[in-house]
């Protein structure tokens, strides 16, 4: 089913099908041809944060990876890319998946009304297809690395096919976001590598309570929608007053299990590569704080604004774990 427009569309009037929350003038509502726009949306590539932040985490993995074998090979260069197209189609794979199974839900939700399904621009069948196609494509470029890396990315399928239900029987959905969001700091790790080692389970972590942290943010903006349908949330559960207190919490947390995962992963004797490597989750943590100060928990666009930003947030680990690798 195509988005074919009724009405025009101009500079002051949104692409006809545009969800409510995709960013303003985004390359799927303006130029992407109109038989396709549905599934492009249904893979949220109109709204890239997330790709970003199913992303950056397999670039931890295998920058630090790098730095504990204290060398980068031409293959990196591949894990680097791969990680980059696996992401754009594993969250495409997971997000149809989730519209899928939220389809019921997403219609009451002001935010979320306008997604492909709920507002009739695609059939769940051929959501289902569409779903099935993205994830065997991902296999295609999972399979080009070793054994090991390709039987975690295997098993990363469990927790994505989890985690649309866990808002159905958990306050915290997060935790279950987290599990499948960080997974590629232990997939890239290992590609690298050929092994899982601990600093890769502790950047993992790290990447978990960062995902609290965001993801908490982001779901203030549907807390009375959710509330009304009985949609169990972190924002939720904790509430406007105890919010800034629990992502404190999370800041920290972040901070902490990343440089624990620094210190050992950078081989004993490289000072300078360890206080480099050590100034992405300083620096990180500071944008994390930025963020607190900036929280306001009853404006919808700032809120949204604050998750986008953690694009960023993420980005800082990858450059300070890439400096202290050529110190």
């Amino acid at each position: 089913m195509t988005d074919t427009p009724t009405t025009p569309e101009g500079p002051d009037r949104p692409p006809q099908g545009q969800v409510a929350d995709a960013v303003t003038g985004n390359w799927v509502d303006r130029h992407a041809p109109s038989a396709m726009r549905p599934y492009l949306r249904l893979s949220r590539l109109d709204r890239p944060i997330g790709t970003w932040l199913l992303l950056l985490p397999c670039w931890w993995g295998l920058t630090l990876a790098m730095l504990h074998d204290g060398a980068a090979r031409w293959e990196d260069l591949w894990i680097f890319a791969g990680c980059g197209i696996g992401a754009v189609l594993m969250r495409g794979a997971g997000c149809t998946w989730n519209d899928i199974t939220d389809r019921g839900i997403d219609g009451s939700v002001a935010r979320t009304a306008s997604r492909p399904i709920p507002s009739g621009q695609v059939s769940v069948k051929q959501a289902l297809a569409w779903a099935i196609a993205q994830s065997l494509t991902a296999f295609v470029i999972l399979i080009t690395f070793n054994v090991p890396a390709t039987l975690l990315g295997v098993l990363a399928l469990l927790p994505v096919a989890v985690y649309p239900f866990a808002k159905r029987f958990t306050w915290w959905p997060q935790v279950f976001l987290g599990i499948a969001f960080n997974w590629g700091a232990l997939l890239a790790w290992t590609a690298h590598a050929g092994q899982l080692n601990l600093p890769a389970v502790l950047l993992y972590l790290a990447g978990m309570a960062w995902t609290l942290f965001y993801d908490t943010i982001y779901a203030h903006q549907d807390k009375e929608d959710d509330a009304l349908i009985g949609v169990k949330s972190t924002a939720r559960l904790f509430g406007d007053a105890a919010t800034p207190r629990w992502l404190a919490w999370f800041l920290v947390a972040t901070v902490t299990l990343m440089g624990f995962a620094i210190i050992g992963a950078v081989p004993r004797g490289e000072i300078l590569a360890l206080v480099l490597a050590l100034g992405g989750p300083w620096a990180m943590g500071w944008h994390l704080m930025w963020q607190l100060r900036r929280l306001k928990l009853d404006d919808t666009d700032r809120l949204l604004g604050l998750f986008r930003s953690n694009r960023d947030a993420g980005l800082i680990p990858v450059l300070f774990f890439a400096l202290a690798l050529f110190a």
